[in-house]
This record gives C-alpha cells, sequence and structure tokens, in this order.
C-alpha cells in the first residue's frame, strides 16, 4: 500500500462543503487533496466522504475490495434518467447485464465497427468548409452519435441527434440538483427543473422504444449489432427468458450515452488542445501523412499511428470525460490509518489524479511524450484512469480508443481547427466533463 500517504480531516461544516463543491468541484477535490493529502475525510451535506488521491488506495477502492463498495448517490439518482443499465446496476443484476451485452465488445467485434467509424468521420470532413466557423464540441456529438446508432443499433440517428444532444444536455444541466438535500423530494415538485427533466427522458424514451419496437418487427432481428444480443440473449438464470422493452431501454439509452458523450467530449477537449499547441498539431499531421499517404485510415493503421493515441492519451489526462467516481460503503474498511464506515462515501477523482506532479511532471502543460511506452512503465497504473477499473472499468474501452484515433487521424488528416477565442473555456463538471458554451473553431483545409 501507499507509504507517502497524509491523512487528515477537513474542518469545514458539510453544508459549507456543499455550496462549494456545486460552485466548482474540481477546485473543491483539487483543493482537499493539495491542502490536506492522500486520504482526507469530509463533511458534504449531512454525510461523510473520504477522499483518496493514491493510486494503491484507488486500486484498493476499484479493485481489490471493490465488493466493499456500490454506486455512489449521483449515479443512484442518475436512474430517473437511465433507469437499470449497465452505469447505474449493482450486484447480480449488473452482473446479468453485462454477461449479455459483453460479446458486442469482444475484440472481433470492435473490428468490424472500424470501417463504420471511419466512413461517418470522412462524410463529416467532407461536409465541412474552408473557413467556416463550427462549434466543435457540437460536431463531435452528431458524429460519436451517429457511429453508436449504427454500429451498436444498426440505425441512423443523424435526423434525431439534435433531439438527443438537447435532451442529454437538461439531464447534464440537472447535475448540481443530485447533490442537494432531499433531492429525491424536490424532483417530484412540478418546478421548472423538473418539468424540463421530465420532457428529456420522454424525449428519449420516444426515440429508444421506437428503435427496440422496429427492431422486434423486424424480418431480420439478428444484425451483428449489440442490440441483436440483448434481444437475442436468453438469460439461464432468468429462465431461459430475454430482456424486456424496458430493460432494453435502459441498456441502449445507457449505451447511448456512454457510448458517445464521453468520446464526443474528449474528441472536443483534443481539438481545443491542439489549438493551443501548434508544435504537437504539427507532429500529429506530420505521422498522419506519413502513415496515411492520402488515404482514409484502416483499422491495419492503428498500431503506426502512435503519436495519434499519445495525443489522445494526454487529452484524456487532462480533460478526462469522466472526472471522479464515487462508492459509498456496504462494509467498514481503512485505507491507511484511516478508517471508513458502512454507508460513508469514498470518492477518487480522474481529474485530480492526473494532474498531480508525482507521476505527470509540469501537469498542467499538454505533452504527448508523456504517453511513450517507457514514461507508461515508469507510473504506476493507477496513475491515470479514465475509464476506471475494477469490475465495474468501462466494458466500452476498446471501442473508445479505437474511435478516438480513428476519427482524430480521418479529420486531422485534412483539416485543422483554430479557436476564435483566446478566453479560457469554461468547463461543465456534471456527468461528464464537457465545454459550458459551444466550443467554436474555425476550420481550415490542409
Amino acid at each position: 500500500m501507499a507509504t507517502s500517504a497524509v491523512t487528515k480531516s477537513n474542518p469545514k461544516n458539510g453544508l459549507a462543503n456543499l455550496l462549494v463543491f456545486r460552485k466548482d468541484p474540481l477546485a473543491f477535490l483539487t483543493r482537499m487533496a493539495r491542502d490536506h493529502g492522500d486520504v482526507v475525510t469530509y463533511r458534504m451535506g449531512g454525510r461523510k466522504v473520504t477522499l483518496v488521491n493514491h493510486p494503491d488506495y484507488i486500486k484498493d477502492l476499484l479493485v481489490t475490495s471493490n465488493r466493499k463498495f456500490e454506486k455512489g448517490r449521483v449515479l443512484k439518482r442518475s436512474k430517473r434518467l437511465l433507469g437499470e443499465g449497465l452505469l447505474t446496476s449493482e450486484g447480480e443484476t449488473h452482473l446479468r447485464q453485462r454477461r449479455l451485452a459483453q460479446p458486442a465488445f469482444h475484440r472481433q467485434r470492435i473490428v468490424n465497427y472500424a470501417e463504420s467509424m471511419v466512413t461517418y468521420a470522412d462524410h463529416t470532413r467532407l461536409a465541412w468548409k474552408d473557413g467556416s466557423t463550427v462549434d466543435m464540441r457540437g460536431e463531435m456529438m452528431q458524429l460519436t452519435l451517429n457511429i453508436v446508432g449504427k454500429t451498436l443499433f444498426d440505425v441512423d440517428l443523424e435526423t434525431e441527434g439534435s433531439e438527443i444532444a438537447e435532451s442529454l444536455t437538461t439531464f447534464m444541466e440537472m447535475f448540481g440538483i443530485m447533490f442537494l438535500p432531499f433531492s429525491e423530494f424536490l424532483e417530484r415538485l412540478p418546478i421548472p427543473p423538473m418539468r424540463r427533466l421530465n420532457k428529456a427522458r420522454q424525449r428519449l424514451d420516444a426515440i429508444v422504444y421506437r428503435i427496440i419496437r422496429e427492431r422486434r418487427a423486424s424480418a431480420q432481428i439478428d444484425r451483428g449489432d449489440l442490440l441483436s444480443m440483448l434481444l437475442l440473449a436468453q438469460d439461464e438464470e432468468a429462465d431461459g427468458k430475454g430482456m424486456t422493452d424496458e430493460q432494453l431501454r435502459d441498456e441502449c439509452l445507457t449505451i447511448i450515452l456512454a457510448g458517445h458523450e464521453t468520446t464526443a467530449n474528449a474528441l472536443s477537449w483534443t481539438w481545443m488542445l491542439l489549438s493551443q499547441n501548434p508544435a504537437a498539431e504539427e507532429t500529429l499531421h506530420a505521422e498522419i501523412d506519413r502513415v496515411l499517404a492520402g488515404k482514409l485510415p484502416t483499422l491495419t493503421n492503428l498500431p503506426n499511428l502512435k503519436y495519434t493515441e499519445m495525443v489522445f492519451a494526454e487529452s484524456m489526462r487532462l480533460y478526462p470525460p469522466a472526472w471522479g467516481i464515487g462508492r459509498k460503503a456496504i462494509a467498514d474498511h481503512t485505507f491507511g490509518e484511516v478508517a471508513v464506515k458502512k454507508n460513508s462515501m469514498v470518492v477518487c477523482s480522474q481529474w485530480v489524479t492526473h494532474r498531480d506532479p508525482r507521476y505527470f511532471s509540469n501537469p498542467e502543460v499538454f505533452d504527448p511524450e508523456r504517453w511513450t511506452p517507457e514514461a507508461k512503465a515508469a507510473r504506476p497504473k493507477y496513475s491515470y484512469f479514465p475509464f476506471g477499473g475494477g469490475p465495474r472499468q468501462c466494458i466500452g474501452e476498446s471501442f473508445a480508443w479505437m474511435e478516438g484515433v480513428l476519427l482524430l487521424a480521418t479529420l486531422a488528416q485534412k483539416w485543422k481547427a483554430k479557436l476564435v477565442s483566446d478566453a479560457p473555456i469554461e468547463k461543465m463538471a456534471a456527468i461528464t466533463l464537457r465545454p459550458r458554451l459551444p466550443l467554436m473553431m474555425k476550420l481550415a483545409a490542409r
């Protein structure tokens, strides 16, 4: 275990911490770790919370002792939108659902998705106009949504992209309410935020249930995608029964959120960072030109797009799409000398640990060279965990890595993008880490 950990308790009261956290959760957690060490216990509202910020303790939380913990409050509250999907379910329900969905993310299946990823990225780059200004995050959201729709559900979501994006944004904006005391009761009130949230859920439900209904009515249910596997799966532990429409809805909506929102955010931050770091951008373009020689990328090019992958990895270090993980203790535990009682919360944060100078020198600097094999081997594993870890590690991690590299290579082969303003980009730390406002960038053909 960690030998360098310092353990202290933050003296502020729970209400003060809650208010500061709601204003800027990233700054709050960073300050806790900086001022109080690798294990710090504080109160958040009426609950005791322990923040762990050492790779050994993070591994213990997510891997070694994972059975002592369950999902935290935020994801439990997320069930209002996502239901009992992979992201929110617990125990045997989660194990069953993961077992049913896992075949869609086996390596051979993911290999088959590569061509669709490049095809949609090519369509996007052909639609761009030299000298035009675009909301890069909006562009990445539509692109990744199209890819998820095709590869995992074999449907075209392009016409419904804006409706899905608007609904998910509404959900993200409700994030702060989830931390308020008695938020469960607030959700029952007919106040404007709750009306917007209910309307967003209704719009998403209509889209997802339509997809399920049309597939069930189709003569060809099995199309080799995730939805096919979920529809055809027979669970031996449930008397050979498949998933109900409600269970399918929960899984589909979870995959839509996790499968495109996170990658879209990661790519958006990547475009921003390349705009701010022209030397890295030049190195990226040189690799793409050399490896692809003017052709569209294919799966066989991935091993040679090393710097492209390093750029994507460094982007997720600085701006991890999932910026924090919360767990509720269901048994007593200790981190070093700090006791964690049953029913208290434990938190680790990718945002905080990824910027720890013990593992990343000059941590605020964008430096893809941190991801050479030698540099990676010199760091403890859980100093970098953009996809979580343990049995609840993101099921689509391989999908996301392949998609990020292929899309970046395809788009950057023909285009550069420059931020239209030098003003700092405001962050929105909700379920995912996204730019708060449209990420306006001017396109330049290469």
